[in-house]
């Protein structure tokens, strides 16, 4: 069976009385009033997929989990998310981040 939008509500409200989170903490985790989160958890406002994403992130639970739970429900940790930061340096700068980094072995990462 396809989850609908009304068995995902369901979800995030049993998992958000699991945790003992109120509606109000939850709202102010997101960034909305409490009458705003209310509206999305009684399915008279859409539920937009940011705040889904935003949802799991206070759950510490991936997105799947919203939809899946209870049978793929996981406490699976947030830093399990990778992330990839790229800074442009210039030649001199990059040099000596390199060496902060990886100390005398730089050179052996550069010529790979």
């Amino acid at each position: 069976m396809e989850p609908t939008e009304d068995k995902i509500l369901a979800n995030i409200i049993a998992i958000r009385n699991k945790k003992g989170f109120s509606q109000d903490y939850m709202a102010s985790k997101i960034g909305l009033k409490q009458s705003g989160y209310g509206l999305i958890e009684r399915g008279d406002r859409r539920l937009q997929v940011f705040t889904l994403l935003q949802i799991a992130l206070v759950f510490e639970v991936h997105v799947v989990d919203l939809i899946l739970y209870p049978t793929e429900f996981s406490t699976r940790e947030v830093d399990d998310i990778k992330a990839t930061l790229t800074v442009e340096l210039k030649k001199d700068k990059k040099d000596q981040v390199l060496k902060l980094v990886f100390g005398d072995n730089n050179l052996e990462i550069l010529n790979k």
